[in-house]
């Protein structure tokens, strides 16, 4: 099991912790719902420093990420950060990851974690021209500062203006005197604030405490992965493993505003998603919400229509921003178009549920 440059932090403050994509990770410190509501109303610190990063370089690094990826990476000047996602033969995700244009012909791939080897492995299977693949994950330390403060916290430890950095964007400054890469990304839906600098665990100490201090006044808390799914679920944000997949394309799951199907650039998979788009989708990922707030809808539920099963819960839990239970899952087009009233199989019982808009929680 892996640790990562923070895991002594995470024990001195009694956070819980568990297995996830290979490293022992914080689950909760105070509680999930606390340290949810903070991320919400002030900041939240989290410790993301599990993701993968692989930085992709060379005069060809744009051809090779255009035929990789399925956004438009011409799209991406230097500092300019870019959601997107890599597909097979198929039309299935290989992962969904993020693409950090850093300098003329030097990108950055922040993947999943738990798709670290596999992406590195199909980049390397698949490139092309002259391009450099490194994967530089252990080289990486990552904090997510996350919330309507800040901003606010992160501005006092750096001469950087962030008040100024668009969202989606990146620059090279110092926090807390040490050299980064700052980010406004996040997976959270709130503003906020992504940190990525060495993995060192005397440098990453003092990074944290000074961004624990620098939050104080503000009331920032430390949050887990608990946390870090609660609100990404009341945004719809798709999960890796759970909503999407290499059996799940773009289309089919809501991603067909990062899909450029009309980029001249041929990408893998391109094909099969124009024959997907022309045939018509079969199934679609909706969201839902219980009519129960007390009973949850797991991964792997059935939906069904009263009389058959049409559909699959992918994602599921207590929204405790909307103290709603919520999910999100995929169902027959044909089932939608007919407007049928739809439940939840619980464990035997059925569940009404009704469909609502992606995101759940809006400000």
């Amino acid at each position: 099991m892996k640790h990562t440059p923070f895991y002594n932090i995470h024990c001195s403050l009694g956070a819980k912790m568990i297995s996830f994509a290979g490293y022992e990770m914080p689950l909760q410190y105070r509680g999930i719902i606390e340290e949810h509501n903070a991320v919400r109303t002030t900041a939240g610190i989290f410790d993301t420093s599990h993701m993968g990063e692989i930085v992709v370089s060379g005069k060809d690094a744009q051809s090779f990420l255009q035929e990789v990826t399925v956004n438009d990476v011409s799209k991406l000047s230097i500092g300019k950060v870019q959601y997107t996602v890599m597909c097979n033969d198929h039309g299935g995700i290989v992962d969904d990851l993020l693409i950090y244009r850093l300098d003329e012909c030097e990108y950055l791939l922040v993947v999943n974690a738990i798709n670290r080897d596999k992406d590195y492995k199909w980049l390397l299977e698949h490139r092309r021209g002259v391009v450099t693949i490194s994967d530089r994950s252990d080289e990486f330390a990552m904090i997510a500062v996350q919330g309507p403060q800040s901003l606010a916290i992160v501005q006092k430890l750096t001469n950087i203006d962030i008040m100024n950095l668009y969202n989606y964007h990146c620059t090279y400054g110092e926090v807390a005197g040490e050299s980064m890469i700052i980010s406004r990304t996040g997976y959270t839906g709130e503003i906020g604030v992504e940190l990525y600098f060495q993995a060192d665990e005397t440098l990453c100490a003092k990074v944290w405490k000074a961004l624990v201090d620098a939050g104080r006044e503000f009331g920032i808390v430390p949050a887990g992965l608990g946390a870090r799914d609660t609100l990404r679920l009341e945004m719809g944000y798709r999960l890796y493993g759970q909503d999407i997949d290499e059996t799940t394309s773009p289309l089919e799951a809501g991603l067909d505003w990062i899909t450029k199907l009309a980029k001249p650039m041929m990408f893998i998979g391109k094909n099969e998603l124009l024959r997907k788009q022309q045939q018509g989708i079969k199934r679609r990922l909706i969201g839902f919400v219980v009519s129960d707030s007390k009973r949850i809808a797991r991964h792997g539920y059935s939906i069904t229509d009263g009389v058959s099963f049409v559909g699959v819960v992918t994602s599921g839990g207590y929204s405790p921003s909307l103290q709603k239970s919520i999910g999100l899952g995929y169902v027959t087009v044909d089932v939608l178009q007919r407007d049928l009233p739809l439940a939840i199989d619980i464990r035997g019982t059925h569940v009404p549920m009704s469909l609502t808009n992606i995101p759940f929680y809006k400000k």
